[in-house]
């Protein structure tokens, strides 16, 4: 249900009325041909920019188009005036009745309210989180988390069938230094000093690690050499990081659908099978680079070496994936998993990165070009950093990570839903400050608090309705007179909630969940807007004493908001409020 897709369908189906009628060449494109709200509200309810569109390939004046265009539009009973504007710009206004009748037709669809068919079911991989299992997830991750969670939402939500993912880079150096790090917390829970030399981690978080390796071992690896210790301890020590990670994940209210381990594509022929597929392609070969200017990168070798032919595709210079000693590059597992990927089938991969990882895109986005030759599109979002603030200065560094500021020290200063919230008041691409001391606060400046502020007075509305004895559920708010809400604060209400379905196609067309956060503001602004004028003005109250039809066709349109920034809400993952304490 989408009154811009049905109005837009109007507006076609005149359009190729003139053509038949010979007004317009017969054949148009017509996919440019849009209806969207107007950038001044007081231009109308709707704007049409198909007579501008059309001009050029119709032969015609934009205004010619409009004109005849305007006319058959207003033979329609749901449009009260069609105005050309300018050079040719196409105005509508609609009947109250049609914003009178979203009310009930939002409540009828409740929690479906705004989903699409858009996706049409096609099958996406989000990837994101993906942090080392050799620490907590820091601020950093918070952000890529709630991020790539909303996204799937989103997707889900405009007709995708989506998989979360989460890849565990379990294979690489990091983990033996995990390891070794590990061991020098179990030696100290053997009542030894750790040595945390240079190069190890040194968060506090790893002597619980140490203390349960000495319960399974006792004192038996004491003295050891490291060959004897080392492949044992780093599978005990990623374990418990990642039940660390998934516990600091759901602490946030993130759960993967799966979770796959870099691990598992050594030593089994997969990177081997992936590169072979390259290699038919005439894309991987045997070869020196040429030295970069600048700083050398760590996987750039004077000698030869294997190479992967990604200048194809358009990155600067070709990448290696095996070194002249045989082991294997970075990329190489990269490679193997994104292929693993792309046979599971899926229509499209996005991985959601750091901003650090940014000189890493054009090498994995040629990769699963030329392995799904094509077919699969692989979308990389950047996540750029996050700034702490508190009492007006940078937020202190946590003790237990030794580092960084952990996922939990700001769930714990915060809330999950705060967190999640603001995390999404700004594009992934571009910066975000952190302010716990503004996104706390209960004021109009703080987009979380008054959005849930708006729910909040929509549910004490309800409780209010049952205290009068006024029936309000959905049911019977459907069956009111909705002629009643004939204030143009009201309708103005209902013009947004119109946009809800619009906005939903837009922000999954771009991948952009941060749009969900923006116009639940606005909502929610027209909402407190509606609240405050019933203040002075008591017809607009929500709650007519002694007047029980136009209560509920008040309480109605305060119950259609409350659907929708409950449904945007979810998008979030944010818990709508009940009540505001």
């Amino acid at each position: 249900m989408n009154l811009f897709s049905e109005l837009r369908a109007l507006v076609v189906s005149c359009l190729e009325a003139m053509a038949a009628e010979g007004v317009l060449p017969a054949g148009l494109d017509l996919a440019a041909v849009a209806v969207e709200p107007p950038r001044d509200p007081a231009h109308g309810d709707m704007a049409t920019n198909a007579a501008m569109v059309l001009a050029k390939p119709a032969g015609l004046a934009p205004r010619v188009i409009a004109e005849g265009l305007a006319a058959r539009l207003s033979a329609d009973p749901r449009v009260a005036l069609a105005e050309v504007a300018g050079p040719g710009f196409l105005n509508l206004r609609l009947h109250p009745p049609v914003w009178q009748g979203l009310v009930g037709r939002v409540l009828a669809a409740g929690g479906s309210y705004g989903r699409s068919d858009l996706g049409g079911g096609r099958r996406v991989n989000v990837e994101f989180v993906s942090a080392n299992p050799t620490g907590p997830m820091h601020v950093g991750h918070v952000r890529g988390a709630v991020f790539g969670d909303a996204l799937a939402s989103l997707l889900a939500f405009a007709g995708h069938a989506v998989t979360r993912e989460y890849y565990i880079n379990d294979g690489g150096a990091q983990v033996d230094v995990l390891a070794r790090s590990a061991y020098e917390r179990y030696r100290e829970a053997n009542g030894l000093s750790p040595e945390i030399r240079e190069g190890l981690y040194p968060g506090d978080y790893l002597i619980p690690v140490g203390e349960a390796l000495k319960e399974k071992y006792g004192a038996s690896l004491i003295d050891r050499p490291e060959s004897a210790w080392l492949a044992d301890v780093r599978e005990f020590a990623t374990a418990r990081m990642m039940q660390m990670i998934r516990e600091d994940l759901a602490a946030l209210g993130v759960r993967m659908d799966i979770y796959s381990s870099e691990k598992s594509f050594y030593g089994t022929g997969r990177i081997e099978a992936a590169l072979e597929r390259l290699r038919t392609l005439d894309l991987v070969y045997q070869g020196t680079l040429e030295p970069p200017k600048g700083k050398l990168p760590d996987d750039w070798e004077e000698r030869e070496q294997t190479l992967f032919r990604s200048t194809t595709f358009g990155d600067d210079q070709d990448r290696p994936v095996q070194k002249s000693d045989g082991s294997w590059t970075y990329f190489a597992p990269d490679i193997a998993y994104h292929y693993d990927k792309v046979q599971r089938g899926f229509d499209l991969l996005i991985d959601v990165w750091g901003a650090d990882h940014g000189g890493y895109v054009k090498r994995m986005k040629a990769a699963v070009s030329a392995l799904s030759q094509g077919r699969v599109p692989l979308e990389i979002k950047l996540i750029q950093l996050v700034k702490l603030w508190k009492n007006g200065e940078p937020f202190k560094m946590s003790k237990r990570a030794g580092t960084f500021v952990t996922l939990r020290d700001v769930v714990e200063q915060a809330g999950a839903d705060v967190t999640r919230f603001v995390m999404l008041t700004r594009k992934n691409d571009a910066a975000l400050d952190f302010d716990f001391d503004k996104v706390l606060e209960q004021s109009k400046d703080n987009p979380v608090f008054y959005v849930q502020y708006a729910h909040a007075r929509i549910r004490s509305v309800l409780r209010k309705a049952a205290e009068a004895a006024i029936p309000a559920d959905d049911a019977a708010l459907a069956r009111a007179d909705l002629a009643q809400l004939a204030h143009e604060a009201e309708i103005g209400l209902a013009r947004k909630i119109a946009e809800w379905p619009r906005l939903i196609e837009i922000a999954a067309r771009g991948q952009e969940p941060h749009r969900i956060a923006f116009y639940l503001y606005e909502l929610a602004s027209d909402f407190h807007s509606l609240w405050n004028r019933g203040n002075d003005d008591t017809s607009l109250r929500f709650i007519q004493e002694g007047r029980v039809a136009t209560s509920q066709a008040k309480i109605a349109l305060a119950r259609a908001t409350g659907v929708v920034i409950s449904n945007g809400l979810a998008i979030l993952g944010v818990t709508p409020a009940e009540e505001m304490r």
